[in-house]
């Protein structure tokens, strides 16, 4: 395991710092009881984490209510929230080839059974959507826009500011996608022009898994879709209606919310800029080395302006299943293969006739050692496809 080099942060961080791994266990063995519940100490105690790391994440997306920051237990989960809670029979939604399924199933679903209209706008060569196709998609009836900020599968961060503008200028809801980019680039949603952002704990905010959460702007609101315990007002026969519990259902995680707070700290401590420059830094060599290799197929990465540490590739000839096992059995290299939860966006690439891509990605704790390996791995793995 100590010369495993992981190189699929795409789908989860690894390793989390020292930290988290201290925390979470410093937390759950000294306070790890039902926060909310009681009134005894060590019950005020863990419901003391939630609410700060509540506020902690409230003022990493730059929102005003630390109320309106809901956790669930991902983004997967956050999005289904979102998503059946703000459509209903009759309205139109508006989304990208660019999903990951997290969203473009609860969108046919509601399609299928529900009667709900989608529009899908494509995006273009160098991986971008363009924010203009989304006004010539709006109509009366559109109550949803709904978008990655940044591809689990290319790795391109989408203009939403702009197509944020033209959401609030007609006065349709915006939600964001931000299970890739938060803890990579600032997810201010004032700035962003976003109602409603949705993330995961697991990847690049350092945390564990089955922790995420979603943070709705004042004026927005979502049906809740679900009902059950809160820890407050239980006489009440219906769900509570007030934030965050209108989005909350249940025992929290709350270790995973310690291991959160702990990963956000790391990061505020180490800098967004400084994560960020780090990991591109890693993922201009390691595609500058893939690109002058024979055989190798690079899928949007010409230009890594505004890009997040993604990056897909294939060896002609090859599929891509085949290039993982190899990278993990000769290389011990970690790498995920296949569709990636996004087949629209193989669908557009072509990549879905060849079963997918490889993905790397760059995680904080990836050295320049690492991405030699890998472009030599790779280079060794062509050029013995070539002699077949």
């Amino acid at each position: 395991m100590d010369k495993l080099i992981f190189l699929d942060n795409g789908a989860t961080s690894f390793p989390k710092p020292e930290e988290v791994y201290t925390f979470m266990d410093n937390f759950y063995r000294n306070y790890g009881v039902n926060p909310g519940r009681s009134g005894y100490d060590l019950c005020l105690e863990a419901g003391e984490l939630v609410e700060t790391t509540r506020k902690m994440l409230t003022d990493f997306f730059n929102g005003k209510d630390p109320n309106r920051l809901c956790f669930t237990y991902n983004s997967t989960d956050a999005l289904n929230l979102i998503i059946n809670g703000m459509l209903k029979k009759g309205d139109h939604a508006i989304t990208t080839t660019l999903e990951h399924n997290s969203v473009l199933r609860p969108l046919y679903h509601l399609y299928k059974y529900n009667g709900v209209e989608v529009d899908y706008i494509p995006f273009e060569n160098k991986g971008f959507v363009d924010p203009d196709s989304f006004t010539k998609k709006f109509k009366k009836n559109t109550k949803l826009v709904i978008i990655n900020h940044a591809s689990n599968v290319i790795g391109t961060i989408q203009p939403i500011k702009e197509i944020g503008k033209y959401c609030r200028e007609r006065g349709i809801p915006f939600a964001v996608d931000a299970a890739q980019s938060v803890g990579k680039v600032p997810v201010d949603i004032e700035d962003l022009n976003v109602d409603v952002v949705a993330f995961t704990g697991h990847k690049s905010l350092l945390g564990p898994t089955g922790i995420g959460g979603l943070y709705v702007r004042e004026g927005i609101e979502i049906r809740h879709t679900r009902a059950g315990g809160t820890g407050v007002r239980s006489a009440v026969r219906t769900h509570l209606f007030e934030y965050p519990y209108r989005l909350e259902y249940g025992t929290l995680n709350t270790s995973g919310v310690a291991g959160l707070n702990a990963g956000v700290k790391w990061i505020e401590k180490k800098g967004l800029k400084n994560i960020h420059e780090h990991e591109m830094k890693l993922t201009t060599m390691l595609r500058d080395g893939l690109k002058d290799i024979e055989g190798v197929i690079l899928y949007c990465q010409d230009d890594l302006t505004d890009h997040i540490s993604i990056l897909p590739f294939n060896i002609d000839g090859f599929e891509a299943l085949n290039t993982g096992t190899i990278l993990d059995v000769d290389y011990n290299i970690a790498a995920r293969t296949g569709l990636h939860c996004a087949p629209l966006v193989h669908e557009q690439l072509g990549t879905d006739k060849i079963h997918g891509a490889v993905r790397f990605g760059i995680g904080p704790f990836n050295t320049e050692e690492h991405i030699k390996t890998a472009i030599e791995a790779v280079k060794e793995i062509a050029a013995s496809q070539k002699k077949r």
